[in-house]
């Protein structure tokens, strides 16, 4: 591990050594890294690698949100915490002494009762030749492991055991932890592998530069075709144009609606909250209630079904 020693005194640190240090924190969760590394290459890009960190103020924050204007609201959300994140740490280390993304609001998120998508439909995305087989195991990956799509874009081709159709990730407190899938993402795993035996499960089109701006870290690049890992923007757009004509509403899908209808279907078949917690993987079983809030048929039947006063047929 390497630590750009910074120099001391107010408005003395320049934002690249910053940014560096506190991505730094992030270099076993590297899920988190990356979407915060995203946001805040735009803030460097807008105010310089040496831009002293206590000039840097509102104004200069709200254009680089600017470039999320036209996005949905949880993705402006997503970069303004990660703005906020940044600042909360340099207000730590006395580099600042307000937060510059203290003007902007979080938006607010129109949460629509169809998140969870029906099960025909999936199948009918899922098993459709004219979809890349890049994107169908992605897809199948994601729901029948319930995960976030940044641990499966992040997976290695050593993560993976293919015996015990499992994958190792990490948690987001560090901790490591196993996704398990089911016997269709099974068989078309080792087709998308052809034979690889290192570098990132899910690659890019093309090859990635070797240097400049857009150069990747040697661990994202697969070592025999030279190809980078797939980004989230580029695996959401495309699953975004694939399911535009299966959503009823022609926006198509987010990738999270996969893990949010896995968790919906297990907990429709009658799975406990435990349960939904051990395949979630959620700290807290208080966030799985949108999960299993099945509705009054559900209350009415347990409540039917453990009444002490029932007559109980003989079986």
């Amino acid at each position: 591990m390497s630590i750009t020693p910074l120099r001391t005194g107010h408005g003395a640190v320049p934002l690249g050594d910053a940014v560096a240090r506190f991505l730094d924190r992030y270099r076993d969760e590297p899920g988190t890294a990356g979407t915060y590394a995203e946001t805040l290459t735009h803030l460097l890009a807008a105010a310089g690698q040496n831009a002293p960190i206590a000039e840097l103020g509102p104004p200069l924050y709200a254009v680089v949100m600017a470039r999320w204007d036209e996005r949905a609201p949880a993705t402006w959300n997503k970069h303004l915490s990660a703005l906020r994140s940044f600042a909360a740490y340099a207000i730590r280390n006395e580099w600042i002494v307000a937060d510059p993304a203290r003007h902007l609001e979080r938006r607010k998120i129109t949460q629509r009762d169809d998140q969870a998508v029906p099960q025909a439909r999936l199948e009918a995305l899922f098993t459709d030749d004219r979809n890349a087989l890049r994107e169908r195991v992605l897809w199948r990956l994601l729901y029948d492991t319930a995960a976030r799509a940044e641990e499966i874009l992040t997976l290695d081709i050593g993560d993976l055991d293919l015996e015990f159709r499992r994958a190792r990730t990490r948690s987001k407190g560090g901790n490591t932890e196993y996704l398990h899938w089911a016997t269709a993402t099974a068989r078309l795993l080792p087709r998308l592998l052809a034979g690889r035996t290192a570098g990132p499960v899910f690659l890019a089109e093309r090859r990635s530069p070797a240097s400049g701006k857009r150069a990747r870290a040697l661990t994202d690049i697969d070592p025999v075709s030279g190809r980078g890992r797939l980004s989230y923007p580029r695996a959401e757009y495309l699953f975004k144009q694939a399911t535009a004509k299966l959503d009823p509403h022609r926006d198509g899908w987010t990738l999270h609606q996969l893990r949010h209808s896995a968790l919906k279907h297990l907990a429709a078949s009658g799975r406990s909250a435990p349960e939904l917690q051990a395949k979630s993987r959620h700290k807290h079983l208080a966030t799985l209630g949108h999960y299993v809030r099945l509705g009054e048929e559900t209350s009415a039947r347990l409540t039917a079904d453990n009444d002490p006063l029932a007559r109980h047929r003989p079986r």
